[in-house]
C-alpha cells in the first residue's frame, strides 16, 4: 500500500503544472507599499491617487474682474499669454507678457536670470498671482494646470481669454 501511494504522488507531481505567477516591478512595491497601511488608508487611497492624477481647475477670473488690473498693471501680478508669438501677433490684452504653453513646463525650471534673458521678463515667484489666457480658454486651462504642478499657489484663468476680450473691447478677432 505505501508503494501504491508513492507511486500515485510520483505520478501526480509529473502531471501537475507549475503556475507561475509573475508581478510587475511597479505593481510589486505598490503592493509592498500598501501592505503597511491601515485599513483607513487603503479606503482613502484609490481617491488620494486620483485627485493627484485629475487635471486642476484654477479660479476663474472674469472680463469685468480683470479689465481692471490690465489699467494698472503690478509688478506683483502677471497677466501670461500662452499663445504661439504668431497667434500674438494679432493682438494682445493691454499689459500681458507671451510665454507660449508649449514652452512653459521648461521654462518654470528655468534660473531666473536665464528666464528673464529668454522671454524677456521677470520669472514669477511661486507665490505670485498669475493670470493665463489663451485664444478661447483651453491652453490657459492647461497653462494652470501645468504651473499649479510645478508649485505655483496664486493661479487664475481668464477662460474668455482673446475670443472674449475682443468681442467685449469691440476689436476685431482674426
Amino acid at each position: 500500500m505505501l508503494r501504491l501511494a508513492f507511486t500515485r504522488s510520483a505520478t501526480a507531481a509529473r502531471t501537475a503544472t507549475c503556475v507561475r505567477t509573475t508581478v510587475s516591478p511597479r505593481l510589486a512595491q505598490q503592493i509592498r507599499h500598501e501592505s503597511t497601511k491601515s485599513s483607513q488608508e487603503h479606503r482613502e487611497a484609490p481617491a488620494s491617487r486620483n485627485n493627484l492624477q485629475r487635471d486642476w481647475d484654477a479660479p476663474v477670473i472674469t472680463y469685468e474682474e480683470l479689465k481692471p488690473k490690465t489699467l494698472q498693471p503690478s509688478p506683483d501680478k502677471y497677466l501670461i499669454d500662452v499663445r504661439e508669438p504668431d497667434e500674438v501677433l494679432q493682438g494682445s490684452i493691454p499689459s500681458a507678457v507671451n510665454l507660449p504653453l508649449s514652452v512653459l513646463p521648461n521654462a518654470l525650471h528655468l534660473p531666473p536670470a536665464e528666464f528673464k534673458e529668454k522671454f524677456g521678463f521677470e520669472k514669477p515667484r511661486s507665490n505670485q498671482e498669475i493670470i493665463f489666457y489663451c485664444r478661447s480658454g483651453k491652453r490657459s486651462s492647461t497653462a494652470a494646470d501645468v504651473a499649479k504642478r510645478n508649485g505655483f499657489t496664486n493661479i487664475l484663468n481668464y477662460k474668455g481669454s482673446w475670443l472674449e476680450w475682443t468681442e467685449r473691447e469691440g476689436k476685431k478677432s482674426s
